[in-house]
This record gives C-alpha cells, sequence and structure tokens, in this order.
C-alpha cells in the first residue's frame, strides 16, 4: 500500500537526520532543528509538540522524546521563515549585501527541552551542513525569536541574557519580562498581561459582571496574569469567587484530579456566570469534557453548564477546545487576540509548499510528520497537510512573527550599512540588541518601535465565537477592539457585535444591585460582592447602583426621605404676595390707607364745622396721618423679608401708633380737665396742659427706644432651618427692646383707657370718651391675645398675626373716632350745628344738675356754676387749648320778665362770645 512505503520513507528519514553530523543531535542534548544558512544567523525556539514523554528511568541527563504535534506552533515557525525569505529580497538587506539565515528548533511545551535548545543555538563551534550543500560553521546566532511561553521565555531570557543576545518572543506576555532590570536583552512584539488583565476587568465593568470565577494554568504566564488580574480587579469592585490552577504539564498526574475539582467548583457555584481563564487550550478542552461528564452524571441539562468564557489570548483562537462539544453548550466565549495582520504573503508561501508537494518538505522534519499524519492516500498527502495549516493559521501571532523579523532584518541593516557583517566575529549580538531598542522599523508601510519597556503595544481585538449552521465554531468576529493607553473600547458595527451586546442580560453577581437609594452592607467575614441592600436614612442619599454608602444631603439647603436617590431642595417659605390670606390682609391695608385720606380730605374740607373742630381739629389729621404710616408698616410684614424691611416694619409700626395714641392722649386729658371740678387742680393743671409738648415727649420716648433698638441689637432677615422646609423670617434682634416699644404703647393706651372712661357720660354730639374708651380697650385686648401667640407660635403665618393684630387696631381707631363724625358730616348736616351743639349741652347740662336755674332763684351755688363750665369747656370747638370759664358775677345773673323765665348759659370762650339768654 502507497501509505506504508511512505511510513517508511519518513521513518528512514528521521533515522538519517538524527545521524547526521550537522543536523544530528545528542541523544543526551541534542533537539530536532530546520536551518538555513546566511550571514546572519537567527535562532527561533518554538512549541512544535505539545509536550515530552513524562518516563525517565535513568539518572543520567538525556533528552525526553516530544509527544503531540502542535499544528499552530508549526505554522508560527513556517510564518518565520517565510518572513526571512521576504526579508532577504527587501532593499534594507539587499542594498548591504547581506542574507539572513535561521535555526529552528522546537521546544516541545517544556522548560528544560527549550533550555537545550537555547544551549545549542548558541554554541559557536558546531559546523551545521544546510540542503544548499554550504555551512554554517561558526556562524553565531545574532537573536533569537521565540518562545511561545512566558515560562519558557524567562528561561531563556536568564540564559540569553549572559552573552546579550536579543530576544524577541511573538507571544510571551507574562509582565514580568518588561522589568528590563532583570531582563535586559528580551523584547516582544505584543503588549504585556497588565494591558490584557486590564481589558478583561473593563469588559467585566461594562456588563456589570463583578462575581467571577478564575481558571489558570500553573507557571510564570498563569501566575503573573492572576495576580495582575485580582489586583485590577478590586480597584473596579469585582469579586473573585474561586480560582483554580490547573498543572503546567498535561501529562501531570495531577491534571487529571484538577480538571475534576474545577468542573465541580463551577458547577457548584451557579451564580457565578462568567469565568475567566488564563488556561492552555488542552487544558480547556479538558475542562469542557469534564464538564459535560458531569452534567451528565447528575442527569442535568447539558445547557446547565453553559457560562461566560472569557478567554485569554493563550486560546481564545483555539477553537478546538470544544472537543465534540457545541457553542450552545458551552455558551458564549470572548476572546482577547493580538492585533491581526495581512495573511497574503503567508497564504502564498502555503501555496507554494503545496505547488511542491512532498518535496517541499525540504530539511523541515516538523513539517514532514505533518505530512504523514495528516495522510491516508499518497495522492493528498500534501493538500490535507497545507489545508490543515491554514486552518490553524492565526492571523494575530503571524503578524507577531513578522514584525519581529521586519525589525530584525532593519536593525542588521542598519549595523551592516558601515561595517562589514558576513566574516564570523565581526558583529556582536549586543549591537544588535542596540539597534533593535534605538531603530524604528517598518512592516507594510507602516512604522514600529519598542517602548522603553521592549515592548510594541498595538491593543487587543475582542473577538466572539460564533456557530455555523452545523452548530460547528468558525472563525470568530471582531466585535471590539481595545486601545491599552486610552483604555477604551471601540465596538465594531459587525452584525455579530448585536449578539455581543446581548450578554447584558445575563447576570453573574453575588448579590442583586442595590438600586439608587440603597447602599451595600457586607457582613464581615464576606467577600464585598456579597452584601444586603439597606435603604438609605433620612438626609441621605445614594444616586448610582451599587453604593457602598450612602451619601449626605447639604442639611441648610437639602433634605431626603427614606430610601432617596436624590436631595430635596428644601422649599423656601415666608408670608408670601401669591399668599391668598397675605391678599386680603394687603387689601385691608389699601383699603384703610384710602379711607384715612377719604376721611382727611373730608376733615380738611369740613374744618370750620363743630364736629370737625370737637373732633380735635389739625390733631385729627395727624391721628390720620399716623394711621395711614401704621397701614404702610403693616404692608411690610409681607413678601421675602430683607434686612431693611425688617428695621423699617416694627419701627414704623412703633413710632407712627405712638403718635396716633399720644394724640389721643392730649384728647382724654382734655377730657379730664373738663370733669375736675376742683378749682385749684384745675388750675394746676391748665397750666401743665400743653399739648404739642406731651406729643413730642411721647413721641421722643418712643423714638428713642427705636434708636438704641436699631443701633445695638437690630433687626434683621434670618433662615429658620426645618426638617424640609426653610422660613425665611425676620429676626428682632433684641426682644426686649420689642417688647419696651409695644408696651410703652400699651401704657399709653391704658392711661388713655382710664381717662376716656371718666368722661363716658359726655352728651351724645361729643362722646369722644365713649369711642377712646372702646378703641383703646380694643387694642388692649388685641396686643394681650398677640404676645402669647407670638412667643409660642412659629411658622409663616407668624407676621400675618401681628399684621391682624396692627390692622385691628387701626380700624378699632378709625372706626371709633372718625366714622361717626362722618356719619354725622355727611348724613346728620342738622346736628353738625352750633345751635345743635349748644341744645346738646344745655339738655346733658340739666340732667346732671337735676334742675335748671331761673331768673330770680337762688343761683349762686358755686359748685353747679362750676360743672356747668367746663361741661361747656370739654366739648369746646377748639381742640388744643380747652376754654376755661373764669368765675364771673356780673353777667351771670338771670332777668325775670313776667311769666317768662330766661335761662342764662355762659357761652364757651371757644366761641369767643358774651352770655346769652334763650327764652322758654
Amino acid at each position: 500500500m502507497a501509505w506504508v512505503s511512505v511510513a517508511i520513507c519518513y521513518h528512514i528519514t528521521l533515522f538519517f537526520i538524527v545521524l547526521k553530523p550537522g543536523q544530528g543531535i545528542d541523544k543526551d542534548t541534542s533537539v530536532p532543528e530546520v536551518v538555513a544558512s546566511g550571514d546572519i544567523i537567527i535562532g527561533g525556539i518554538f512549541s512544535i509538540h505539545e509536550d515530552v514523554a513524562q518516563k525517565n528511568n535513568s539518572f543520567a541527563p538525556q533528552q525526553q522524546p516530544c509527544i503531540r504535534l502542535d499544528v499552530r506552533a508549526l505554522v508560527k515557525s513556517l510564518a518565520m521563515i517565510n518572513a526571512i525569505e521576504i526579508m532577504n529580497k527587501s532593499p534594507p538587506l539587499t542594498d548591504v549585501n547581506i542574507t539572513l539565515g535561521y535555526r529552528i528548533l522546537d521546544s516541545c511545551s517544556d522548560v528544560s527541552t527549550a533550555l537545550r535548545a537555547t544551549a545549542n543555538i548558541i554554541e559557536q563551534d558546531v559546523c551545521h551542513n544546510t540542503h544548499t550543500n554550504t555551512s554554517i560553521c561558526d556562524k553565531p546566532v545574532m537573536v533569537v525569536v521565540g518562545a511561545s511561553f512566558s515560562e519558557t521565555s524567562i528561561a531563556i531570557a536568564r540564559q540569553l541574557t549572559l552573552k546579550m543576545i536579543p530576544q524577541i518572543s511573538y507571544s510571551s506576555t507574562a509582565a514580568i519580562l518588561s522589568d528590563k532590570s532583570r531582563f535586559p536583552a528580551f523584547m516582544r512584539t505584543i503588549p504585556n498581561d497588565e494591558y490584557q488583565t486590564a481589558a478583561m476587568v473593563n469588559l467585566l465593568s461594562t456588563f456589570g459582571w463583578n462575581w467571577v470565577g478564575i481558571v489558570t494554568t500553573d507557571g510564570d504566564y498563569g501566575r503573573s496574569a492572576l495576580e495582575n488580574f485580582m489586583s485590577q480587579a478590586s480597584e473596579k469592585a469585582i469579586c473573585v469567587a474561586f480560582k483554580s490552577v490547573l498543572p503546567q504539564s498535561v501529562t501531570s498526574q495531577d491534571v487529571s484530579s484538577a480538571i475534576t475539582q474545577t468542573a465541580t467548583t463551577i458547577l457548584e457555584n451557579p451564580k457565578v456566570q462568567v469565568i475567566v481563564s488564563f488556561a492552555k487550550p488542552t487544558h480547556m478542552m479538558y475542562l469542557y469534557q469534564e464538564l459535560n461528564n458531569q452534567m451528565l452524571e447528575a442527569g442535568e441539562k447539558i445547557e446547565s453548564m453553559r457560562r461566560v468564557w472569557v478567554a485569554s489570548d493563550s486560546w481564545s483562537s483555539s477553537s478546538s477546545v470544544k472537543g465534540n462539544l457545541t457553542l450552545n453548550d458551552i455558551g458564549h466565549v470572548v476572546g482577547f487576540t493580538f492585533k491581526s495582520g495581512d495573511l497574503s504573503s503567508f497564504n502564498d508561501y502555503l501555496s507554494r509548499l503545496e505547488a511542491a508537494g512532498y518535496d517541499s518538505k525540504g530539511n523541515n522534519p516538523f513539517l514532514q510528520e505533518l505530512y504523514l499524519q495528516n495522510s491516508t492516500r499518497d495522492s493528498d498527502l500534501v493538500t490535507r497537510a497545507v489545508e490543515t495549516l491554514r486552518q490553524n493559521t492565526q492571523p494575530n501571532t503571524i503578524l507577531s512573527v513578522e514584525m519581529a523579523l521586519s525589525a530584525i532584518a532593519q536593525a542588521a541593516a542598519s549595523v551592516c550599512r558601515g561595517r562589514e557583517c558576513k566574516t564570523p566575529g565581526t558583529l556582536e549580538p549586543w549591537q544588535v540588541l542596540e539597534a533593535l531598542w534605538m531603530e524604528e522599523f517598518k512592516l507594510r508601510n507602516k512604522s514600529y518601535k519598542f517602548d522603553s519597556r521592549g515592548d510594541i503595544n498595538l491593543g487587543y481585538d475582542v473577538t466572539m465565537w460564533r456557530s455555523d449552521e452545523d452548530m460547528k465554531i468558525q472563525v470568530q468576529d471582531i466585535v471590539a477592539e481595545y486601545q491599552p493607553y486610552s483604555k477604551n473600547f471601540t465596538y465594531s458595527n459587525h452584525s455579530t457585535t448585536q449578539h455581543f451586546w446581548n450578554l447584558k442580560n445575563i447576570t453573574s453577581k453575588c448579590s442583586k444591585s442595590c438600586v439608587p437609594g440603597e447602599f451595600k452592607k457586607t457582613a464581615e467575614g464576606q467577600h464585598t460582592c456579597c452584601y444586603e441592600c439597606i435603604n438609605c436614612t433620612e438626609n441621605y442619599y445614594s444616586n448610582k447602583t451599587d453604593m457602598d454608602r450612602c451619601l449626605s444631603c447639604d442639611t441648610d439647603t437639602e433634605w431626603s426621605p427614606e430610601g432617596s436617590s436624590s436631595c430635596i431642595a428644601k422649599e423656601l417659605l415666608f408670608f408670601s404676595w401669591k399668599d391668598a390670606f397675605a391678599v386680603v390682609l394687603v387689601s385691608f391695608c389699601a383699603l384703610g390707607i384710602v379711607m384715612a385720606l377719604l376721611v382727611s380730605a373730608l376733615f380738611l374740607h369740613t374744618r370750620d364745622t363743630p364736629v370737625v373742630k370737637a373732633a380735635g381739629g389739625p390733631l385729627s389729621q395727624v391721628i390720620l396721618f399716623s394711621l395711614v404710616m401704621s397701614y404702610i408698616s403693616a404692608i411690610l410684614f409681607v413678601g421675602r423679608p430683607n434686612s431693611l424691611q425688617c428695621k423699617t416694619r416694627q419701627v414704623l409700626f412703633g413710632i407712627s401708633f405712638t403718635l396716633c395714641v399720644s394724640c389721643i392722649l392730649v384728647k382724654t386729658l382734655q377730657i379730664l380737665l373738663a370733669f375736675q371740678f376742683n378749682p385749684e387742680l384745675q388750675r394746676v393743671l391748665r397750666r401743665l396742659y400743653k399739648p404739642y409738648v406731651i406729643i413730642s415727649i411721647c413721641v421722643a420716648l418712643q423714638a428713642t427706644t427705636c434708636i438704641c433698638w436699631l443701633v445695638l441689637k437690630s433687626p434683621s432677615n434670618h433662615i429658620i432651618r426645618y426638617p424640609t422646609t426653610l422660613l425665611e423670617d425676620c429676626d428682632e434682634g433684641s426682644y426686649l427692646a420689642f417688647g419696651v416699644m409695644l408696651g410703652y404703647i400699651g401704657i399709653l393706651a391704658f392711661v388713655c383707657f382710664i381717662c376716656a372712661f371718666k368722661g363716658r357720660k359726655l352728651p351724645q354730639q361729643y362722646n369722644e370718651a365713649k369711642f377712646i374708651t372702646f378703641s383703646m380697650l380694643l387694642y388692649l385686648i388685641s396686643w394681650l391675645l398677640f404676645i402669647p401667640i407670638y412667643v409660642t407660635t412659629s411658622g409663616v403665618y407668624l407676621p400675618a398675626v401681628e399684621m391682624v393684630v396692627i390692622l385691628i387696631s387701626n380700624y378699632g381707631i378709625l372706626s371709633c373716632h372718625f366714622f361717626p363724625k362722618c356719619y354725622i358730616i355727611l348724613f346728620r348736616k342738622e346736628q353738625n350745628t352750633k345751635s345743635a351743639f349748644r341744645k346738646d349741652l344745655y339738655e346733658y347740662s340739666s340732667k346732671s344738675k337735676g334742675s335748671i336755674s331761673v331768673c330770680g332763684s337762688s343761683l349762686s351755688d358755686q359748685q353747679s356754676i362750676s360743672q356747668h363750665h367746663s361741661i361747656t369747656a370739654a366739648v369746646s370747638a377748639r381742640s388744643l387749648k380747652p376754654a376755661f370759664v373764669t368765675d364771673s358775677t356780673d353777667g351771670s345773673s338771670c332777668l325775670h320778665r313776667g311769666l317768662v323765665t330766661r335761662h342764662c348759659l355762659r357761652r364757651s370762650i371757644s366761641l369767643g362770645r358774651h352770655s346769652r339768654c334763650s327764652t322758654r
């Protein structure tokens, strides 16, 4: 059979390769390799096999056989070969007339094997013959490309640093390799894991997943990624529910138990719907199979194992990890991959391999192994192998390898531009390393340069796996790009992006989110992501989801009820003009002002009539003016108070009402004099009775009180803070001064009341005393009621209380003192005559005396005459100077003429006439 002959040929070839001096390897130290001659040799270390056989029954050092060909790693080595062939034809190298050669070795995913390979390629005394019959004797390796895994690269880097041989990795991402104090010769064409884990954390935060599990492979890469992820996740309040570290070797005896335990842990944590994995592809394949097995054994639906798997670059492009499962069984896979490049050049290379047939294997034992294991018939030997290579081509890794070779080629060209590089020993590795650090290189018209840590950071592509109609996982779609320096995602317009955003419907949290108005309360010893939600208390709020504590409102201006998501501005209250009660009170004030002005105009017009003169004459105008001022002061109690308004309203009322009461006091003192029948006392009172002086003194005392009040502790506007409102009101400053002011007016009013009470029996036409008594009594009662209300009450309507009392006082005086007079002036004009006044006086005098003095009778009783004269004086038309009657005997007698009785009345001095007789 054809395939038998091919197999025999393959094994014979391998046998001679092993025995070949130039390419053979010592059974103890040598490893398989692919070589090509050139002026500058580049070493390549790839994990072309997944592991080494662990059987070792000898203590002697020996090379372990490699097992399980990794086609993806083989593709990377072919990409290196293709890139070198292209670079040898490029202007930078042709201009200096040098070529690049290579030595590619297999690390077999084993650190010890990788160290053997490294030691092999840096030996300068080994002579290798190539298929072109040329040798690369004494051609030292100037640069090493590799390795794949960080743990391997770390070991190799320590060895290469001894000779400062530059090393450029295409996929080792451990953050520790960026430490140039440890690894000064290490460089890479990809970002380190700090950026990848940061991108993962940002993705989890974007979708609100804060309760996740981690699966990683033991070793420098896995441990470094785990440490970085947990550190960055804690800053974003993302908790790790569990972490599972799998053994580095996939053939380790502990792998099976570790995989089983990891699967059990995942299934026992149903709230953990997102798993972040830094594991190897083989580990993930085993894990999926174990999850499937445990679900079947438990008799549960396979869908229960579905999770969102956040894949690192180590397996995000390895769709083979699914095994015999479908994406519907696994769940969703969101992967982070390096930036992809143009595959056209590499695809052409694969096409040339396919066209060359079996002979294309050349001196490449790894390619020859692939040909044999992928073919059953001689006719499709190469075709099947090349198709396998195409299926395992990773555009991102191809770009990283091509960038590494481009950087090396241009650095070598830069160094060799002014010197001879063909002779061995004329070029040192450290010189190439220096050029790599300093020189900028180009690839497909794009410029690149290693940063200060030896990295090239192009960011990441975020991919999402999808299935075709046959439920087979196809090429992953790029749904977003992540820029490490800006830490932002740029989302694609691809149709798969919608499926990507549908992941928001998946919840991966230990506890439900605390909505605004609540805060998280974590029990002692629990994860910070496991908590209960507590309502914010009064005057506290939370305006975001899952806040750790509630924020305090500014209680001076804001408030909030329990469980509030924001603060509410406290309502500013004052006795507003828009208030209906305020409108009513202001209307009464305006009506009072209008009525006072009308009365003033009426009194001014009829100033010569007896009623106006009896009401006080000019003094009535002063009373009306003071009432207008008092009404105006009442209006100042409405509206948002300011400092000037607070100072003005009380002082204006105090002085204006003091003026009003002082004028009324003068009128009551006049009545007191009228009823004083003791001639001696009456004479003394006449001399003391100075109306304007009394008014001025009374007002001056009140003005002094108000000035001291304003100077020492002036009223001002202030804000009273209540739980939900702000009351802006006037602070009276000194309540003692306020009380003194009101008390002083009260004393004056009380004096008026006492004096007026004695003259309450005056004739109807002159009954000022009755009205004064009633008005003062009304004033005293209203203000006595005001005091306890004002002291014990607060609120927006407190100014209205004082305003009401002022209106009662004003209207009391206006109604009692002026309205009856206006009624007589307007509607009882016959009573507003001198004869009517005399008649009323006569009638009152007759009643008060009990008998009338008739001509011829004895009327010498001095007391009766004095009383008669005093009553006359009390109703004198002159308000400021009462007409006091002097005792006269010459004109006091009355004559008796027949049956006609003449009654003699002394004319009031206020009328300025002599006594006159009336006949009845």
